[in-house]
Formats: structure tokens, sequence, C-alpha cells
């Protein structure tokens, strides 16, 4: 099955019910009308330069539409991060993978102040430019059975490229990773029974399709299942969303911790009443915002675990299975094992590895990258680069990525465990990183950065009770923000050159 195909077939049996209900343009489109534009998008993409054509396009119908006819005109989409860097980011997927054309907004390179880069083709113009006589030739064509307008838009393979997704780019220059049809397919299949997916769900859809979270959960899983998908493009307008849940009873709403942690703050009692679920991942839950949900919606924060490669979810926890914490039990039909990062050795039970995954949802491999796709998948399994244990009921424990881990003294040292200990001596709506400084003598620096002040004497004594003295921040930094990326997830590659220049002109002065 083909995901353009799959959208036909739904689009057929839902055919007058509500597909988009667009909060940014405000439009709303039944699943008839979103065939029907898809297919009209598909003759026009069918004319450009062909094999991959970029899309950087806000969470709406536009992006919806752009993609399902840029399937169906056989070319592969390339989903390009507009939220930060995006000219720059642009640019770099034209290099990485060969292409020139991009479909994007007027609107949204004026809102981000981005300039025109060559080979950038406007929606807002090729709307204005659509005809009668196209518009006609797409409603007879979906009027026609679902089987007849499958031949008569691209066909293809199961293994071949859906989409072209980049790597956050929090550690180094991000990395193309192919998605297949099979793969995403793949994905949705595993985590449907799970949750229990129906065609009378109604999703909140907020975060962005250029990151795989959005682009699964929140694009693919609800047209899936013949739902409704409220989209909104800015997610960071936390009172928007919680109003949009509240009045359109949403049941199903995703996102980042940091996303979730505004929502919180934004919400009042009774917003989140229609919901069945909130699933959060990406990074880190915290104990304070799954206790912060509970107490004042009496809403259950599910957390899950993913990897673009693997088209995103790998754990997840359940209403039926839900150990807070963990990052849930495998989804069915992946197996995920660890393995010792020194002699390549299984781990047992509680003993923490590397993850790794293996499954019809890892990917095809990256982009033009032979040497990273087989330093990152060896007989089959993919080596996420996160460490982890699995416990004897089957739950995983996301420890952190192995690069967040440092060696101190031989030490081996989780950051993220650190960052666990500091929060619950932090000051309510107080947030840290903790990255490495390099060190001349002991290798590395562990430095604190925290948005707000505290007394760094009376916290490390109290850290001192479950950290040992080497594990211990020897440095605190007070800033206003921690740098994220556009997904929501904390941005480690920034926070660490910014601390280390910071150090390093009070070490000059």
């Amino acid at each position: 099955m083909l995901l353009h195909h799959d959208f036909i077939d739904i689009a057929k049996q839902f055919g007058k019910k509500l597909a988009i209900h667009d909060f940014t343009t405000i439009r709303e489109l039944t699943y008839s009308r979103s065939l029907i534009a898809s297919l009209i998008l598909a003759q026009i993409f069918k004319k450009l330069d062909s094999g991959f054509t970029g899309i950087m396009l806000p969470t709406s119908a536009g992006c919806i539409l752009t993609k399902i006819g840029i399937l169906m005109s056989g070319h592969i989409p390339v989903m390009i991060n507009y939220s930060t860097g995006a000219e720059q980011n642009a640019k770099y997927a034209q290099e990485k993978c060969d292409f020139k054309n991009i479909i994007t907004s007027k609107a949204l390179l004026e809102k981000i102040e981005c300039a025109h880069v060559d080979g950038m083709i406007y929606i807002e113009d090729i709307m204005a430019g659509i005809t009668s006589a196209q518009k006609l030739m797409a409603a007879a064509i979906a009027a026609l059975p679902a089987a007849v307008i499958k031949m008569l838009v691209h066909r293809g393979l199961e293994d071949d490229t859906a989409v072209i997704l980049f790597t956050s780019g929090s550690e180094k220059d991000p990395k193309a990773v192919q998605l297949t049809h099979k793969n995403i397919l793949a994905n949705i299949a595993s985590v449907s029974p799970i949750f229990n997916f129906r065609s009378d769900d109604t999703f909140m859809c907020a975060l962005p399709y250029f990151h795989v979270f959005g682009l699964m959960a929140t694009f693919w899983l609800p047209i899936h299942h013949g739902m409704t998908m409220l989209t909104y493009a800015n997610p960071l307008d936390f009172k928007k969303v919680c109003t949009i849940v509240r009045d359109h009873k949403a049941t199903f709403i995703v996102g980042t911790p940091s996303f979730f942690w505004g929502y919180l703050r934004k919400s009042e009692d009774g917003d989140f009443a229609s919901l069945r679920i909130a699933m959060t991942g990406a990074d880190k839950c915290s104990d304070a915002l799954r206790e912060g949900f509970k107490t004042k919606h009496n809403i259950t924060l599910y957390e899950g675990y993913g990897a673009t490669e693997c088209s995103p979810v790998i754990s997840v926890n359940t209403p039926d299975y839900n150990r807070p914490g963990s990052v849930g039990k495998p989804i069915p039909g992946l197996q995920v094992r660890t393995e010792n990062y020194e002699t390549g050795e299984e781990c047992s039970l509680g003993e923490d590895g590397r993850i790794l995954v293996k499954g019809d949802s890892v990917m095809k491999g990256y982009f033009n990258d032979f040497e990273q796709t087989s330093l990152h998948i060896r007989h089959g399994w993919y080596d996420t680069g996160d460490m982890g244990n699995l416990d004897q009921d089957g739950y995983l424990w996301h420890v952190g990525r192995l690069k967040r881990f440092v060696k101190v003294g031989g030490e081996m040292v989780s950051l993220v465990k650190i960052e666990d200990i500091l929060e619950k001596f932090l000051p309510e709506d107080s947030h840290c990183c903790v990255v490495e400084i390099p060190d001349a003598i002991k290798g590395a620096r562990i430095v604190a950065v925290v948005t707000t002040p505290l007394e760094e004497k009376v916290v490390l004594k109290q850290m001192a009770k479950y950290l040992s003295p080497i594990a211990l921040p020897k440095i605190f930094l007070v800033w206003e923000n921690l740098p994220k990326m556009g997904s929501g997830k904390i941005d480690f590659r920034t926070i660490s050159e910014m601390a280390r220049v910071q150090l390093s002109r009070k070490s000059i002065s």
C-alpha cells in the first residue's frame, strides 16, 4: 500500500466528513474536497522537475494537500524546517538532495523574515492560477471508484521513499532520513490497536510537519483512520491551542514536554475534558509535568519514545500499560534490544546499554550517505545512539543519548540523570539543561544552565545525596531561556557552544 493510495481509499469512504479544520487560514475541507484539491495539485506538480520537491509550509490544510499532491504526482517530498534558519535550511536541503523546487508560502516567508531562495514556488500563486477546467477535471476523477483513481495517479512500490526528513541537528549537521511508504504505514499499524484509534477521534494537530512526530502522529495517522484534524500552525500559541481543544472537543493531543508546559500554564478548568489521550515525546517528561496535568486536569500524560529513523514510535506508555518514568513498552512488531556500549553483548535486565531497534518501520537509510547508514544499521538493527535498559516487565527506560554521557576522571556520567536530580530542587517553573565543557585536565567540566537564580551551595548539598561528587555540576549559568529546536526539543548543540563561549569570555576577563 502507498500512503496516497491509502488516502484515496479513506477519502472515498468518508467523503462528506470533515477532514481538516484549519484554524490558521479559517478553512474547512471534507475528505471529498481534500481529494479533489490533491488531484488538482498533483497535475500541477507533474510539470516540475522529476525527483525531489521541497515543502516549506506551516501545519495547515495547504501543507497536507501539497504533500499528498506531490506523492500523487510521482515526486518525493523533502520537508524543510522553517522554524529557525529557514533560508539556510532550504539551501542545505537543495544541496544535500540535489533538487531545485520548493513549495512555500509568501505569508510564511514574510512572517519569519526569510529571503526568497531560487527555486521557491509560492502556494498563493499556485492557487490563484487554478482554472475552472482543472477543477472540473479533478472533480470528475474524484468521482471515479478508488481503484480507478489509483491507476491515474502515481503507483510505485511500498518500499519507495515517501518522504525525506532531516534529523534535528541538535548535535551535528542534519542527516537526510529516507522513510518509505511501508515504514510509515507499519508504524501506524503498530500503534493503532494499543490506543484503539477510530474514525470518530478528533486530533489536535499543532506540531510542525517537518518533524517526524508531527508528520506521523498528526498527519498520516489521523488520515489513515478517517479522523478530523484540527490544524493550527503555531504550537507556541498555547492559549489558542487550549481553546481549540475545548471548543472542538479534540480527543487526542501530542506534543513535546516544552509545549505541554505551555498548555498546562495557559489552560483553564475544562479545557481538556474531551481528551482521552495526551501524549508527549521527543524529549524527557519530568515528574512535575505529569503531576501538573494530573492535579489540574485529572489527565494522565503518557510518554513515548521514538526516532526519525524509526517512523518514529519505538515504545510508548498506554492506558493499559503505563509505568511513569519509563518510555513504555516497545510497540508490537518492533524488536528492541540493549547492548553493552563497549563489548556489544546484549545487556541483562536493568543494565544500561545502547538501544537497538529492528522492524518494518526502520528507515531505508540516509540519503546519499552510505557511511552513516552503515554505521547506524548493522544486520538489520538500527543503533539509535541512545542509552537505556529494559526491566523485567518489558518497559524501556531511556537514560539519554550516548553523547549525553561523559567521562569525567575515567567515570561514565549521565547528564540526563544530573538533570533529573537537579529538577527536584529547582524553583517552580524553572528549567535546566546540563552540558559538558572541555577540560584539559579532567576531560570535561559539567555545567548546569538554569532559567532562574538559585542558591548553588544549598542545591549542590541536596544533589550530593543522590550523585557522586564527580557528577555534581561545577558551574551554574543563569539564562532567561533555554534554546530549543523548532520541534520543541532542547538544542544541546547550541547550549553547549553558548556555555563554552560564555565561560571562555569569563576566563579571559
